[in-house]
Order: C-alpha cells, then structure tokens, then sequence
C-alpha cells in the first residue's frame, strides 16, 4: 500500500517561512531608507520653492516674510508650512524666520523640521535631520551626513 500525499510537508513549509523572513529582514530597512531619502527630497523642493515665492515677496514688499505652521498674519500664510496635501500627512513642518544677527529685510532662514508635533511625529530623519535654505543660496542640515543635498 502506498500513500499518496497532496500538500506542503512541514518541513517545506519551514523552509519557506525561513526563506521569506531573511528576504524581510534584509528588504525592509532598504525599503525604509528609501522612503526617508524620497521625504528628504520632497522637504528640499519644498524649501527652494517657498524660496522662490519669498523672492517675489521681497521684489513686491523690500522685504521678506517670516512665516510658521502656527502664524495668522494673512501674508505669512501664503507660504507653505508642511510639504504634504495637509499637515497630519506631512513628514516636515516648513518655517522661515531672519537669517542669525541679520534683519528679516535682508535675509531669510528656512527650515525643513523632521517629525515636529504639529505633521507626522512619527517620521525622523537621522541621516540629515533638520533642512535649512537661506537667501544667500547656504544649503544645510543638522545632522552627521555631509551628503544631504545634491
């Protein structure tokens, strides 16, 4: 009498459980990086085109615009404070103040900030961190990489 079996033993079923989990473990923090570096970029286009936008501010008023997520002058709310469709769904929250020991007529500081309490606390960002544009055209980042901007 011989048995005819149909199926997966479970030794074979072993295998391909093993098999998938390596794959995972070594696909998933790839995957992860990969969507950090795509927010990244996101955040710096976003930096350079509300620079663009306070340029022609600053054409119109001899002045720039200081601006947050959180200001109600009508002005500053013309720019854009987050990067995503809404705040909730952004992975940083924009902002732009007076470059250090300058007055905001003659130079503007903006930053991108990863993960803040006001768009997704749970995005970080530690290659980089926090993303500054100023209106000399300084690009820089807070982080230990070197290599934040293209």
């Amino acid at each position: 009498m011989t048995r005819q079996g149909s199926g997966f033993t479970l030794i074979e079923l072993l295998a391909v459980l093993a098999i998938l989990g390596i794959l995972t473990s070594v696909a998933y923090p790839s995957y992860t990086r990969q969507i950090v570096k795509a927010r990244r970029v996101e955040a710096q286009l976003a930096l350079l085109d509300v620079m663009q936008r306070q340029e022609q501010y600053l054409a119109q008023h001899h002045s720039y615009m200081p601006f947050s997520i959180d200001a109600s002058d009508p002005d500053a709310r013309r720019f854009r404070a987050w990067i995503g469709n809404s705040a909730a769904a952004s992975a940083y929250e924009l902002d732009g103040d007076a470059c250090p020991g300058q007055p905001i007529a003659a130079c503007i500081l903006l930053r991108a900030r990863p993960g803040t309490a006001k768009v997704n606390r749970a995005f970080a960002d530690p290659e980089c961190g926090m993303l500054t544009l100023d209106s000399t055209g300084a690009q820089g980042a807070s982080g230990p990489s070197p290599r934040c901007w293209p």
